[in-house]
């Protein structure tokens, strides 16, 4: 989703490489619209702190501000590069809803799938086990393709550095995950995929655990 300078010049905010956007646990009032550059949302698990996403532009984050204002931030924003922002709040959105329809529809779309996303990926985060925790977010990235067929082997578009980001694990835990899976003939890996041979036992395995927990 582009946007015009007029927009920007009126509610564009920038952040230089490593700047903290906002912190965990701090008061949340506004949300972002990634105009330029990258933005990596971290938490603090355990003691460390683990990458959950890297958005992109045309990406939101901090989006829960709107309808929870002054609720705790769930995590930290930070700019992981050069990043150019349009920063809202309630009475600013407010006036961006009733002048510019199309963007304001286009936002509340992407309000709806973020919720859920980060919903899910709560999910993945709660399971104990890293073999869990990837076998979950492959799951997850089946569930968000529905033209994939299950019952036959699943190609995920994935990095083994996404697989990490999404699973809150260090990269050498994932990969040393996804070696065990490919040896076992569960995965085949490749540079830009993952084939997965059989996603329903990994459906099963993680709804079996969740069960007991």
């Amino acid at each position: 989703m582009m946007l015009d300078g007029q927009l920007f010049d009126k509610f564009g905010v920038e952040y230089a490489p490593n700047e903290i956007i906002f912190c965990e646990f701090e008061p949340g009032n506004e949300f972002y619209f990634i105009h330029s550059g990258r933005v990596k949302i971290v938490k603090i698990i355990n003691n460390t702190e683990k990458t959950l996403d890297i958005l992109e532009p045309g990406d939101v984050f901090g989006e829960m501000a709107i309808l929870e204002e002054e609720e705790p931030r769930s995590a930290s924003a930070i700019a992981a590069e050069q990043v150019k922002l349009l920063k809202f709040h309630r009475a600013n959105f407010d006036a961006l809803l009733q002048g510019n329809p199309q963007l304001a529809y286009k936002l509340l779309v992407i309000f709806s799938k973020r919720i859920y996303d980060a919903k899910r990926r709560l999910m993945i985060l709660l399971l104990d086990e890293p073999q869990l925790k990837v076998m979950d977010v492959f799951n997850m990235l089946s569930e968000n393709n529905p033209q994939i067929d299950i019952q036959a082997p699943v190609t995920l578009y994935a990095t083994t550095q996404e697989v990490a980001n999404w699973a809150g694990l260090p990269l050498n835990d994932v990969q040393k995950v996804l070696t065990q899976f490919s040896k076992l003939g569960k995965i085949e890996l490749f540079n830009d995929r993952i084939v997965v041979n059989n996603i329903r036992d990994f459906q099963r395995v993680v709804s079996s655990k969740r069960k007991k927990l």
